[in-house]
C-alpha cells in the first residue's frame, strides 16, 4: 500500500486515445493524438514525475502526445537558469523595458524579436467542450470525501496551509516573505536610489557605488539573522539587497539587465506579484476579473476570437483551475508549491499573466496572456526571462529548485521553435525519458520528426512498469492494489487500459497515484 505522507494522494481519471483529431499546430484535420487523464487532485511530486516523462497539464486535463503518431511530435523542454546568459535579442528586449519605464519610449515600427506566441501548448487547445464534459462528469468533491474517508479509517492526516502572494518590484529580484499571516500579500518598499544629487548626465563613481552597495549589504546582514535573506523580503523591513554587482570585465548578469535602477522620475512603474490561483488566494480573487478581461482582448485581438469567447467560465477552467495541491514544507520555497499567476502591474493595471507551476525541481511555464495595446514591449520573451530569473531566486532557498520548464518544443512548428533559442537547454528522450542537450537533438530532428535522443541502444526506461499489480486503485470507495482489482473484472478492454496507463506514468507513480475506476 502506498504511503501518502502529510496529505491526500493524487486521483487520476484515465482516457487512453481512441482517434486522431484536429492538430492546433499545422492545423492537419486528422493528424494529432494524445493519451490523458482528468486529475481530480494531484501533488506536486507527482505532476513533476510526470512531466518528466513528458505529460503536460491543460486547468485538470493532463495529456501526453503519443509521439511516434501524432503528426507534430512534441518534446519536453527545460532550460537550465543556473546557467543561462541572455543573448543580443533577449538584452534587446529587456533594454526596451528599461527604456519604456525610464522614459516612456515606446520602439518605432513591428517587432522582429522572437514570436513567443502564446499559442496554447495544448492538445487539447480551444476545445474547451471536452475540459468542460470531463469536468461535469468528474465529480471532485464527491471523489475527494471518499478518499479522505478511506485515508482517515487508516490513520492517515491530512494538513494544508494557507496560500501567500510574493510581490516584486522592478527594482529588486524579490522580496522575502514574512513570518506573520500568511494570507496578507507582501508590501514592497521602493528602494532607495544610490548616489542622491550626484549628476546624471554623467557616469556614476563606480567604486564610490559599490561601497554604498557594500554598506547596505553589511547594515542588512547585521540587522538579520544569518539565512534569512534569501531572495524575499520580510513584509516592514526598510531595504532590499541588491542582485549581485558583475564584475566590470564581465557581462551583465540577467539580474542586472531586469532590475536596473530607474530613476526617481520614471514614467511608469512595473511591479511583478505572484498569487496563488489554486486554491485561490484572497489578491487573486480580488484581481480575477481584470485578469479575465485582459485574457478576453489578447484572444480577441491576437487569436481572433468572437467577443463572447471565451466566458469567465471557461477561462476559469482553462487557466485558473489547478489539480496541483497547495504545498508549503519548511525546506520549500517561501510561497510554497502549486499553481500560481505572476501578474504584471503597470502603473496599477493588469497588463500581463503568465500562468505558472511551482514543483519540487522547477519552475513550469503553463501559458501567457497580455493586453495586446503593449505588444511592442515583446511581453512573451519578457516574461519568460522574468521567469528564469524568478527560478534563480527560488533556488537560493530551495537548491534542487533549478530548471525552468517551457512546456513543449516542436521542431517541426516555426512558433514553437523559438524555445530553443533559450540555452542551454534540454530535450526529454521519448523512449528512455533522460535529458539531452538540445545541440545534441537538433540534426536528428531535422531529418526525422519523430527521434530518440538516447544514443544508447541498449538503454531503456529506468521508471518502466515492472510490476503493475502493485498499481493503486480507488474502487466503490476502497483503495486497493490492482493485483486485488482485477479480479472482480471481466472485461479484457479494462485490462488493456489499465496496464497502458502504469506504462505512461511509470512505476513510482502508479504506485502513489490513485487510478479511479467505476
Amino acid at each position: 500500500m502506498a504511503f501518502w505522507a502529510g496529505g491526500s494522494p493524487s486521483i487520476v481519471d484515465y482516457f487512453p486515445s481512441e482517434d486522431f483529431y484536429r492538430c492546433g499546430y499545422c492545423k492537419n484535420e486528422s493528424g494529432s493524438r494524445s493519451n490523458g487523464m482528468w486529475a481530480h487532485s494531484m501533488t506536486v511530486q507527482d505532476y513533476q514525475d510526470l512531466i518528466d516523462r513528458g505529460w503536460r497539464r491543460s486547468g485538470k486535463y493532463v495529456y501526453k502526445p503519443v509521439m511516434n503518431q501524432t503528426c507534430c511530435p512534441q518534446y519536453t523542454i527545460r532550460c537550465r537558469p543556473l546557467q543561462f546568459q541572455p543573448s543580443k535579442s533577449h538584452k534587446k528586449v529587456l533594454k526596451k523595458m528599461l527604456k519604456f519605464l525610464a522614459q516612456g519610449e515606446v520602439p518605432k515600427g513591428s517587432c522582429e524579436d522572437e514570436p513567443m506566441d502564446s499559442t496554447m501548448d495544448d492538445a487539447v487547445a480551444g476545445d474547451f467542450a471536452l475540459i468542460n464534459k470531463l469536468d461535469i462528469q468528474c465529480d471532485l468533491k464527491t471523489l475527494s470525501d471518499d478518499v479522505k474517508e478511506s485515508l482517515e479509517s487508516k490513520g492517515k492526516n491530512s494538513k494544508k496551509e494557507e496560500p501567500q502572494e510574493l510581490l516584486q518590484s522592478q527594482d529588486f529580484v524579490g522580496e522575502k516573505l514574512g513570518s506573520g499571516e500568511p494570507s496578507h500579500s507582501v508590501k514592497v518598499h521602493t528602494v532607495p536610489k544610490p548616489g542622491k544629487g550626484a549628476d546624471l548626465s554623467k557616469p556614476p563613481c563606480r567604486k564610490a557605488k559599490e561601497i554604498r552597495k557594500e554598506r547596505k549589504r553589511l547594515k542588512l546582514m547585521q540587522q538579520n539573522p544569518a539565512g534569512e535573506l534569501e531572495g524575499f523580503q520580510a513584509q516592514g523591513h526598510p531595504s532590499s539587497l541588491f542582485p549581485p554587482k558583475a564584475k566590470s570585465n564581465q557581462p551583465k548578469s540577467l539580474e542586472d539587465l531586469i532590475f536596473e535602477s530607474l530613476p526617481e522620475n520614471a514614467s511608469h512603474k512595473l511591479e511583478v506579484r505572484v498569487v496563488r490561483s489554486s486554491p485561490p488566494s484572497s489578491q487573486f480573487k480580488a484581481t480575477l476579473l481584470e485578469s479575465y478581461q485582459v485574457y478576453k482582448r489578447y484572444q480577441m485581438v491576437i487569436h481572433k476570437n468572437p467577443p463572447d469567447m471565451p466566458t469567465e467560465s471557461q477561462f476559469t477552467r482553462f487557466l485558473c483551475s489547478s489539480p496541483l495541491e497547495a504545498e508549503t514544507p519548511p525546506n520549500g520555497p517561501d510561497c510554497g508549491y502549486g499553481s500560481f499567476h505572476q501578474q504584471y502591474w503597470l502603473d496599477g493595471k493588469i497588463i500581463a499573466v503568465g500562468v505558472i507551476d511551482i514543483l519540487p525541481n522547477c519552475v513550469s511555464s503553463v501559458y501567457l496572456y497580455y493586453d495586446p495595446d503593449y505588444s511592442f514591449l515583446s511581453l512573451g520573451v519578457y516574461s519568460a526571462l522574468r521567469e528564469i530569473a524568478f527560478t534563480r531566486q527560488l533556488h537560493e532557498k530551495t537548491s534542487q529548485l533549478s530548471y525552468y520548464y517551457m512546456g513543449f518544443y516542436i521542431h517541426s512548428c516555426p512558433k514553437m521553435k523559438y524555445k530553443g533559442q533559450y540555452r542551454p537547454s534540454d530535450l526529454l528522450c521519448p523512449e528512455t525519458y533522460v535529458w539531452v542537450p538540445i545541440e545534441q537533438c537538433l540534426p536528428s530532428l531535422e531529418n526525422s520528426k519523430y527521434c530518440r535522443f538516447n544514443q544508447d541502444p541498449e538503454a531503456v526506461d529506468e521508471d518502466r512498469s515492472t510490476e503493475p499489480d502493485r498499481l493503486q486503485v480507488f474502487h466503490k470507495r476502497a483503495i486497493m492494489p490492482y493485483g486485488v482489482y482485477k479480479k472482480q473484472q471481466k472485461d479484457p478492454s479494462e485490462e488493456a487500459a489499465v496496464l497502458q496507463y502504469a506504462s505512461l506514468v511509470g512505476q513510482k507513480c502508479s504506485e502513489r497515484m490513485l487510478l479511479f475506476r467505476n
